[in-house]
């Protein structure tokens, strides 16, 4: 057969083979080119081009999407406690525990960069139908409650801007609109969706600095807490929050993905590394400004409360009260301050949310479905149970406070199902090839893994004692436990389950 005959036939095959192909998490068109800038003729290196600032300029974006879930509603109402309850004593570890996640962060980038697949598609290819189902579950039910607490923070914020006309409720209903406004941005390409993301933060950051600027802390006590550590047994519980807020198991799942917007061959080792430096320095950057957003918030609830009678009783829904009636009006009220930035942050995290929502299902169970049909479906996952929970709720503070504690017990308990694969994965040479981890980062990061899961294990040991009464119940959370346990054992003994040790399908750098 002719050759030009033969590409002719090809050509009339792509439409039907691609229907036959898996769902990658983006579509071809919808990726950011950045090759053939500043780089000249450098394709077939082994290694990464020199630095340019116009590439950085490409490759920031994913960053800042996955810095959101550190800004979430949950995360700020965890800074607002430790500030209320321990002064400036936790900023230190604020600090080390942000660090930490940035090295979860840029593992999961590695992941998604070095195999050109998110960490979801890789579950699904390497674990078990049992076990992988069981990851899915976890995942979806991590992202539901992370996801009603963002919407919640939403309604919060909407009935605090509205001077409480729009009930709890209808903020939630206004919301989930955020939803087809995705649906929209996604319409106009990647980087229009990530300038909007850009906004959001931005707002965040205003808002929250100009309460700063407002109330005054004190700069020698905030320096200290940042370098002085310094823990005890009144602000034990304050501290675990601290460091359980920072890793959000959809958000290791999330960032995989979201750095496959940029085009990158990922069989040619030097763009890997060029990507994977680009993306270390966008990453490191996004968690210094979500750092200082939450040294805003932790600070101007120390100065404003730590030691008083409020302290133990502020939470996310009087906190604007709370400080309208500590600081007054002004120029702009400290309340709407307060509420413009709460809402900020729970737009943008519900939006990012949805994201996750479309790449855990996709990658889990493989599904063709249309993009604005599966963003529909995994925002009614969350957006039902949260309008229920609103109309049940919205009479009482204490209860939302109650639901809350809830909450941040169910994103603990799946922090394993996200961190155990995910470093099993980057561990392994035939799914990263010359990018698998190094004996040394292998090491911290299983350290790191091991420690943020028994600081979890603690926070869930104080509160079901506290919290749980009665045999059946405790007999109940008994059995959950100890399969809980199990799947852990099976998850760090084994790792993944493979049906056989062959070369992952997609060639990967080194492996050639």
């Amino acid at each position: 057969m002719p050759p030009q005959q033969h590409e002719q036939e090809q050509d009339h095959l792509l439409p039907l083979l691609a229907d036959d192909r898996e769902e990658g998490a983006y579509d071809p068109t919808e990726k950011v080119v950045v090759i053939g800038l500043d780089d000249g003729d450098l394709d077939n290196l082994s290694t990464a081009p020199p630095f340019s600032w116009k590439k950085l300029w490409l490759f920031t974006g994913p960053g800042f999407l996955m810095s959101i879930a550190f800004l979430d509603p949950g995360n700020l109402e965890g800074d607002l406690q430790s500030g209320a309850i321990a002064g400036y004593s936790l900023l230190w570890l604020l600090l080390w525990a942000t660090a930490v996640g940035l090295l979860v962060q840029l593992l999961s980038a590695r992941l998604g960069v070095a195999t050109g697949r998110h960490l979801a598609e890789l579950c699904r290819e390497e674990y078990p139908s049992w076990a992988r189902m069981v990851l899915w579950v976890m995942a979806e039910l991590a992202l539901i409650g992370s996801d009603i607490q963002e919407v919640i923070g939403s309604a919060i914020a909407i009935k605090i801007l509205s001077n409480g006309i729009l009930p709890l409720w209808s903020g939630v209903v206004i919301t989930a609109l955020d939803c087809f406004i995705f649906l929209f941005l996604e319409n106009y390409g990647v980087r229009k969706l990530e300038a909007v993301f850009a906004v959001l933060i931005a707002t965040m950051a205003l808002s929250f600095a100009w309460m700063f600027g407002e109330t005054k802390p004190s700069g020698s006590e905030l320096l200290i807490g940042i370098l002085v550590p310094k823990l005890s047994s009144k602000t034990i519980q304050q501290a675990v929050g601290v460091v359980g807020c920072i890793i959000m198991p959809h958000n290791v799942f999330l960032h995989s993905a979201l750095v496959q917007s940029r085009d990158i061959d990922n069989s040619k080792k030097g763009r890997v590394q060029e990507a994977l430096r680009y993306y270390s320095i966008e990453s490191t950057l996004a968690l210094v400004v979500s750092f200082m957003i939450n040294l805003f918030v932790t600070t101007v609830f120390a100065k404003g409360f730590y030691g008083t009678e409020q302290a133990n009783n502020i939470g996310l829904v009087n906190a604007g009260q709370y400080l309208q009636e500590k600081y007054g009006g002004g120029l702009f009220p400290i309340l709407y301050i307060w509420g413009i930035g709460l809402l900020a942050a729970g737009q943008s995290s519900t939006i990012t949310g949805t994201y996750a929502g479309q790449f855990i299902m996709g990658g889990f169970l493989n599904l063709r479905l249309k993009k604005w049909l599966r963003a529909l479906i995994t925002r009614s996952c969350a957006i039902v149970p949260t309008i229920i929970v609103a109309l049940v709720f919205d009479t009482s503070e204490d209860m939302l406070d109650v639901l809350n504690e809830w909450l941040n017990v169910l994103q603990s308990v799946q922090i394993p199902f996200a961190l155990i694969p995910l470093l099993y994965l980057v561990s392994q040479e035939h799914i990263m090839g010359t990018f698998k981890i190094g004996p040394v980062l292998k090491m911290v990061s299983w350290l790191v893994a091991v420690l943020v899961i028994l600081i979890n294990g603690y926070l869930l040991l104080e509160f079901f004692s506290s919290e749980v009464n009665g045999v059946l119940i405790a007999t109940v959370i008994g059995v959950f436990t100890a399969g809980y346990v199990a799947f852990i054992i099976y998850l760090v003994s084994r790792g993944i389950t493979f049906s056989s040790w062959r070369a992952h399908p997609k060639l990967v750098p080194g492996t050639e």
